[in-house]
């Protein structure tokens, strides 16, 4: 366990942000599974502005990667143009 303040607090903070940055993956795998439980591809079409919103929201805040952002984006993309 730590003893010294400044090592007290790491921790804490730590821990806040590892919570924050769940919560906020959570959002993108949610906006994700819309995207791909749509019906048809319309719905889905509809759904994707908003899960590249929040993928491009968490690159910003750098809780993923551009390179994995870019990733998700395409294959959801991908995703959808096959349902066609």
């Amino acid at each position: 366990m730590a003893h010294h303040k400044s090592a007290k607090k790491r921790i804490r903070l730590s821990e806040v942000r590892r919570q924050r940055n769940r919560y906020y993956r959570a959002m993108m795998k949610t906006a994700v599974k819309k995207v791909k439980e749509a019906q048809d591809q319309t719905t889905a079409t509809n759904q994707l502005p908003e899960a590249y919103s929040v993928i491009d929201k968490l690159v910003a805040k750098g809780i993923i990667t551009r390179n994995k952002a870019a990733n998700k984006k395409s294959r959801l993309t991908r995703y959808v143009n096959s349902m066609a």
